[in-house]
């Protein structure tokens, strides 16, 4: 191996707690005390781009990992209890969601490609292309719909895995759905690593007590039952992750709405605030356009509204865009809301088909009874968004009488002349008119719109509000003969055929329900799946001094990496306080019931480099800052000297694991003593480096990040 090349050296600003470099690319993602996520590249260690820290997401990163395709970044916030999925790419944040507990530790895995059963599922996830239409993009974040459907990647399942405080250990299947929640991990996890065979967790935590010191100790879980049903966990996850997005897409269907909505009052309060505050009669608003209805008359008030302040050109271009508000809510419900929710019945319905597969699904919690009640929330849903589709068009009807209108009054207003074809006005236009006035010019208390003043929108703004309240008015269903059919027939009432109906509720309220539903179907198989796990091992490894400085935690070692190839978790750790030249590495295998030869070997960094200065033959001793495994053969470590002297670097270097492994001494752990009691039993192996290390000159080198697929390290002083 050739010596090491430097390809840059930068100074931060602020100091950073985590580094992790991207599976696929040169990339390395910084996250630092202000609470920003950096992107750096390797050439000349530039800047891509970098997310501030904001009140919605939050301050403090906990915790960093990318996805093994390399696409999205996710992290961990302290202060809102969050965890973000963040495109590479734009730096936008596509998805997010809260945990109980702080997040201390993320690591994300893929699982290994010999499954050949994943291509036949392949060719099933096509088909729903020839079933279901695309989804239409959003109006205002045309990215963001696709965005959304970014977050789903490749059909290959990967888990996201989360530990935090008191034994919080979570995974998620595509860093999305919640597949299970463990028990039997006692602590707070410093590092976690799923093996990707799935057979087994590796976690490490430090257990806190009263009276000791914090003692590090390693679990084993056994997580046999997703590598046994991996076929049948991919297709379940993989539609609870579709069902996920399309939420997510209603969510961002209905803010557009709210907006449009939200539109259309600010422009009629505009026009009329400035007549109420000048109007000195006692009368209302209403009062004044009704009188101008009746008598065709309007009061000098009203005339001076119409004609200086609105004058027949504005109103023409304000009947234009409130139109255009209400035909974009109107849009919005039709495309998006509706082919969503039918997208979401869809798979709701697959997945109720599986749950009937009880031989295979049910291991896994799948419930046939709490799928079925999800689906009817959905069709409560459709119902709801129609009946707006209804409002909506009576709204738009009195809505066009009303500015029709107006106009010819103001045409005579202003002795224009008017068309003989305007001119013509029915009973039912006058009905019209008046319908609208009464409607969206009360200025009763109860009625009160929060957001327009003078002006409310209600029949369709009441379907837009986030509230438990009941609709104020609701749809006048007198004499609907399907409604009489139904309630006064009683096998139809109880039919579990017919979607539930909330008359009296707002589109949000059912929308809420729906999400509940869903989510409550989508819990069980996370219990499920989580009762399964058990702990195979529990060991302590030794105990730590509280330090005073309060350095990041991320950095610190025992660092754990899964060998593929020969199925088998890595832990490495050192023990300052009893041997502090000495670097130990534990071997499990992820199949618990396979054992290992040489289960825990101890490196001598004693002699590692002999090398003479001033011809002065004295070797000096090493103790190990950092270490990260670079690939399944090669450790890469920081190591400084005993005794430091001021001329002297610390030093970089590639630790060859393949001599450590040649001794034939078998460690035998001795259960009664804690293993830092028994460390001198270790087998210890020296080995030396040729040219594989380097000196960090002028740098106080402590950490160091590496990625050995790209052959890059990153160290921080």
């Amino acid at each position: 191996m050739p010596a090491f090349r430097q390809v840059g050296e930068k100074q931060l600003p602020n100091s950073i707690l985590f580094m992790v470099w991207s599976p696929k690319r040169d990339l390395i993602a910084l996250a630092n005390k202000a609470g920003e996520l950096l992107l750096h590249r390797l050439a000349s260690f530039q800047r891509v781009w970098s997310l501030a820290p904001n009140e919605d997401t939050g301050k403090e990163i906990t915790s960093l990992a990318w996805r093994p395709d390399g696409k999205i970044i996710a992290f961990s916030l302290a202060d809102t209890k969050q965890v973000i999925l963040c495109d590479v790419e734009k730096a936008e944040i596509l998805h997010f969601f809260p945990v109980e507990s702080l997040v201390s530790c993320m690591h994300w895995m893929e699982v290994s490609e010999e499954s050949s059963t994943l291509t036949s599922f392949c060719n099933a996830e096509d088909e729903t292309s020839h079933f279901l239409p695309k989804l239409p993009a959003l109006p205002k974040s045309e990215e963001k719909s696709d965005e959304v459907m970014k977050l789903l990647g490749d059909v290959r399942l990967n888990i996201l895995v989360l530990g935090g405080g008191s034994g919080f250990t979570e995974l998620y299947a595509y860093g999305m759905y919640k597949i299970a929640t463990l028990a039997g991990v006692v602590g707070t996890c410093r590092s976690l690593c799923l093996s990707s065979d799935l057979k087994s967790l590796s976690v490490v935590t430090e257990i806190k007590s009263t009276e000791n010191e914090p003692e590090i100790t390693y679990f084993q879980l056994d997580t046999s039952l997703l590598s046994d049903c991996l076929p049948e966990v991919t297709r379940m996850a993989r539609k609870f992750t579709h069902i996920s997005t399309l939420l997510q897409y209603q969510k961002l269907s209905l803010t557009c709405m709210c907006e449009a909505w939200e539109d259309i009052l600010m422009q009629m309060d505009l026009r009329l605030t400035k007549f109420v505050q000048e109007k000195n009669t006692t009368t209302s608003v209403q009062d004044e356009f009704i009188q101008l209805l009746l008598w065709g008359k309007a009061s000098p008030e009203l005339q001076a509204l119409l004609m200086n302040q609105l004058t027949v050109k504005g109103l023409k271009k304000l009947g234009q865009s409130i139109e255009s508000s209400y035909s974009s809510i109107q849009k919005l419900v039709i495309s998006h809301l509706q082919s969503g929710s039918e997208a979401l019945l869809y798979y709701l319905s697959e997945l109720k088909g599986m749950a009937l597969w009880k031989q295979k699904y049910e291991p896994l919690g799948l419930d046939a009874a709490l799928i079925e009640d999800a689906i009817t929330a959905v069709g409560s849903f459709i119902l709801k968004a129609n009946e707006l589709l209804q409002v909506i068009d009576s709204s738009m009807k009195n809505f066009k009488a009303f500015f029709r209108w107006l106009y010819v009054a103001m045409l005579r207003m202003s002795e224009d002349h008017v068309l003989p074809e305007l001119n013509k006005m029915t009973q039912k236009d006058i009905a019209f008119v008046a319908d609208f006035l009464t409607e969206h010019f009360n200025e009763a208390p109860e009625l009160y719109d929060r957001k327009g003043k003078y002006f409310n929108v209600e029949r369709v703004g009441q379907y837009l509000k986030d509230e438990d309240d009941d609709l104020v008015s609701p749809p006048n269903s007198k004499g609907n003969q399907w409604v009489n059919f139904h309630q006064n027939s009683t096998p139809l009432k109880e039919s579990p055929l017919l979607f539930p109906y909330y008359p009296q509720k707002s589109l949000y309220y059912v929308k809420r329900i729906m999400e509940g539903v869903i989510d409550l179907c989508l819990q069980k198989p996370a219990e499920v799946i989580g009762t399964s796990v058990k702990q195979a091992i529990g060991m302590p490894l030794y105990t730590i001094p509280t330090s005073t400085d309060a350095l990041p935690r991320l950095f610190e070692l025992p660092s754990l990496w899964n060998d593929k190839k020969s199925g088998m978790h890595y832990i490495v750790f050192t023990m300052p306080e009893i041997s502090p030249c000495k670097l130990y590495i534990m071997r499990k295998a992820t199949d618990l019931s396979r054992s290992v030869s040489s289960g825990l070997v101890a490196i001598d960094l004693g002699s590692l480099l002999n090398r003479s200065i001033d011809g002065s033959a004295e070797a000096s001793r090493y103790s190990c800052l950092d270490a990260r495994f670079f690939d399944d053969e090669t450790l890469t470590v920081v190591l400084k000297e005993a005794v430091e002297e001021e001329h002297r670097g610390r030093i970089l270097a590639q630790l060859p694991l393949s001599p450590v492994y040649a001794g034939e001494e078998e460690f035998v752990l001795d259960p009664s003593m804690k293993l830092d009691q028994q460390s001198g039993n270790i087998p210890v192996q020296s080995v030396v480096l040729e040219n594989q290390w380097r000196t960090l000159e002028n740098m106080k080198a402590q950490y160091v990040a590496v990625n050995g697929i790209r052959k890059v390290s990153c160290v921080v002083s």
